[in-house]
């Protein structure tokens, strides 16, 4: 994971008094900004986050957290099972009703399309309707699936507006550690 700092989304662009013209953002802030905005199609009562697949500069696929299609979703049935049974967040999805953002962004996409891209994460809480002061981060499920979907990383930004790139290698070597099948020497994680 790294960081770098970039402007927050709540940072309007700065015009240039010598140029006339606003200064661009970055793409990784573009995307990012299309993925908060994506975010707000989730139908979580905790937390709802929005997922962008982009490859070679073009978005593949979004996706946000929701029931399964046909089904109610938690903002109609103002029913949140997880919290009424006091569940911790990062807890017991399969009593979760949604189906998590970065799932449906790999659904809606080929993995042909996915191979090598980048995934643009943004959730949001929501109790205060802001976006995640640490950024996103995939459950341990959802980190699976982009494994399988061929991605190379998964980007995000924290409430200081600090760019964090996840590593997908990373997660297949923790995944391999978490289940004894290589040491912390054979990763060079020694002394971590």
């Amino acid at each position: 994971m790294s960081f770098s700092k970039g402007p927050s989304p709540a940072r309007p662009a700065r015009s240039s008094a010598s140029s006339g013209f606003m200064k661009r953002i970055g793409k990784d802030d573009y995307y990012l900004n299309i993925a908060l905005e994506v975010s707000r199609r989730g139908t979580c009562l905790r937390r709802n986050y929005g997922a962008v697949i982009v490859n070679h500069d073009e978005i593949i696929s979004t996706g946000y957290t929701g029931a399964p299609r046909g089904t109610l979703n938690c903002s109609d049935i103002r029913y949140c099972a997880r919290t009424n049974l006091g569940v911790p967040s990062g807890e017991r999805y399969e009593l979760c009703r949604s189906v998590h953002a970065e799932m449906n962004a790999v659904i809606h996409a080929s993995r042909r399309e996915t191979l090598g891209g980048t995934m643009y994460l943004m959730g949001v809480d929501m109790e205060d309707g802001r976006p995640l002061q640490a950024g996103a981060e995939p459950c341990r499920l959802c980190k699976r699936v982009i494994i399988n979907a061929g991605l190379d990383k998964v980007v995000t930004r924290n409430g200081h507006g600090d760019l964090i790139t996840h590593e997908v290698r990373d997660w297949v070597t923790q995944e391999d550690q978490d289940y004894g099948m290589l040491s912390s020497s054979e990763t060079g994680a020694e002394g971590a």
